[in-house]
């Protein structure tokens, strides 16, 4: 069962409070010859994604009908057919006042009982995004007008979360992309615009969305996530971009492979390849067979990893950066070398893993990518047995994580704390100690509103 985050946004915009709606709901059932007692914790279930029975449904958008001023049906309270989280949906308004909805429900952190999807739910959103009906308008009509300078607000805003989120991760940044959402960019998708003004719009705000969706994931809050990415390919479609929906189901793969669904990850990758066809850029064509090659090493398929490491480096050759699109900016210098050494480390083959993991770490890269590539190269060294090596990269590692809200960083530092664990020197324990003291201090999701 999904939170019904359409009536929670409606009661939030309506000002009617729990108490205030279960009241409304009971007296206007009088005139039906209905005897209701809905309370409190009626409301909170109907949140929650309990559909009430028989006519109360319709009496509900009544009551939210003569508040608001202007017609709630049972689809937009969330009780219709469609009523999901999902960012999937026969129509494009439909969709969008879902998602509106969501970030609304995500920033009052009424969300936290949601589930990964898997299975058939879990692929609809790609298999949707690759195949027809292709949006043909995406025009609206709204009392204001969108125009470039409103998209371009938003690509600016993209840009500052990015950073924001590169330095000090994505807990810290969560809650500022989400106000930005709710605030700025849901009032543009009400709004005005024409057909190709709209496809930029849906680009733009594809691109925020997927930025919300990276920090959650940072966040380990890994089923909000899953949505958002979810709705950034869904925005991608409408904005008719074939490249960056490839960058969005780099994020889907990233995802799959943390959460050790390799045969996903697979497939996703193939897909993202598949459709993006020609107009895939070099950058993503390296960063996603790279990680099939991470998959497949994890799977225990040697030949397979071996061949995606391949087609990674071949694609990375072909990197211009003034081709590229704005998203793929993430792809830097030595960041394919960083998953191959990850993935030949899966295959026990520790000697060029540590090759690639020491190109990575001399390749410039931000903040947070030199944080991962640390992590992997003193795993590494202490794989090759130099213990002091990798004590000295750990060191290194710390000094360059300290300040980030991150759970991933967080996850890296814990792995190479377990790798150093097991060796009885002193450089190791010091290093040990270093990494506990910096655990020490516990991260904390905190109020996003």
């Amino acid at each position: 069962m999904e939170p019904n985050t359409l009536l929670a946004a409606l009661l939030d915009e309506a000002g009617v409070s729990h108490v205030g709606l279960a009241t409304r709901v009971n007296e206007a059932g009088r005139p039906r010859g209905l005897s209701l007692r809905y309370d409190n914790t009626s409301v909170l279930r109907w949140i929650r994604g309990q559909k009430p029975r028989g006519e109360v449904p319709d009496i509900i958008c009544s009551v939210l009908t003569d508040r608001l001023g202007r017609p709630v049906s049972l689809d937009a309270a969330g009780f219709g057919p469609l009523a999901s989280t999902r960012a999937t949906g026969p129509t494009l308004p439909g969709f969008l006042d879902r998602a509106t909805a969501f970030w609304h429900s995500d920033g009052r952190m009424r969300l936290s009982e949601l589930g990964v999807v898997t299975g058939m739910e879990a692929v609809a959103p790609v298999w949707e995004w690759e195949n027809p009906p292709h949006d043909v308008d995406v025009s609206r009509q709204g009392t204001v007008r969108v125009g470039p300078d409103d998209i371009a607000v938003l690509g600016v805003a993209r840009s500052h979360y990015e950073q924001m989120y590169r330095r000090v991760g994505g807990m810290a940044t969560r809650g500022r992309i989400l106000r930005f959402l709710t605030r700025e960019a849901a009032p543009m998708l009400r709004g005005a615009y024409c057909d190709p003004v709209g496809r930029e719009l849906f680009r733009a705000v594809g691109s925020l969305v997927a930025v919300a969706g990276i920090c959650s994931y940072d966040s380990d809050q890994q089923a909000i996530a899953q949505r958002y990415f979810h709705q950034a390919l869904r925005l991608a479609k409408a904005s008719g971009d074939r490249r960056f929906g490839g960058y969005v189901i780099v994020l889907l793969v990233n995802q799959a492979v943390y959460m050790k669904d390799f045969r996903q990850a697979v497939a996703f990758a193939e897909a993202g390849v598949r459709a993006a066809g020609a107009h895939i850029s070099p950058a993503l064509a390296a960063d996603l067979h790279a990680m099939q090659a991470k998959a497949f090493a994890r799977m225990g398929d040697e030949s397979a990893a071996h061949r995606c490491m391949g087609l990674a480096e071949r694609a990375a050759g072909h990197i211009r950066i003034d081709q590229e699109p704005e998203e793929t900016g993430y792809v830097q210098p030595g960041l394919v070398e960083a998953h191959l050494a990850e993935a030949l480390m899966s295959l026990g083959d520790t000697a060029p893993a540590q090759v690639y993991a020491e190109e990575a770490v001399h390749s410039l890269a931000h903040t947070r990518g030199r944080a991962h590539r640390l992590a992997t190269l003193a795993r590494t060294e202490a794989a090759a047995g130099e213990i002091d090596r990798a004590a000295a990269t750990t060191t290194e590692l710390v000094a360059t994580a300290r300040g980030m809200e991150s759970q991933r960083i967080r996850d890296r530092l814990n792995s190479v704390r377990t790798t150093l664990a097991r060796y009885e020197t002193r450089s190791a324990a010091d290093a040990v100690e270093l990494i506990d003291e910096t655990l020490l201090v516990p991260l904390d999701l905190g109020s996003v509103q």
